[in-house]
């Protein structure tokens, strides 16, 4: 027989898994681009042409910085992140 208090306990644990979860993938979905990005640009290729300009480096951190605060953006305005349910909520 089934004990009521671990039922209780494991259905309000629930939400809370199903929360994680869910900001565990956003988060992936956020790290992964600029992962790929930062492993391209750390492999010791000569033949990359962006590696002999003095900027580079900046313009890299620049377009992964892009990236993520887009990705944010986005992520906000479709209600997965900021705790609201979408873009019709006022």
């Amino acid at each position: 027989m089934i004990d009521t208090c671990e039922l209780a306990s494991s259905l309000m644990d629930t939400p809370i898994l199903t929360m994680g979860q869910r900001t565990n993938e956003v988060m992936a979905s956020i790290v992964i681009p600029l992962t790929f990005l930062a492993g391209i640009y750390g492999m010791n290729f000569d033949y990359l042409p962006e590696l002999h300009y003095r900027w580079a480096r900046y313009a890299l951190l620049g377009v992964m910085t892009v990236v993520a605060i887009g990705m944010l953006t986005y992520f906000r305005r479709r209600g997965w992140l900021g705790g609201t349910d979408g873009p019709d909520e006022e």
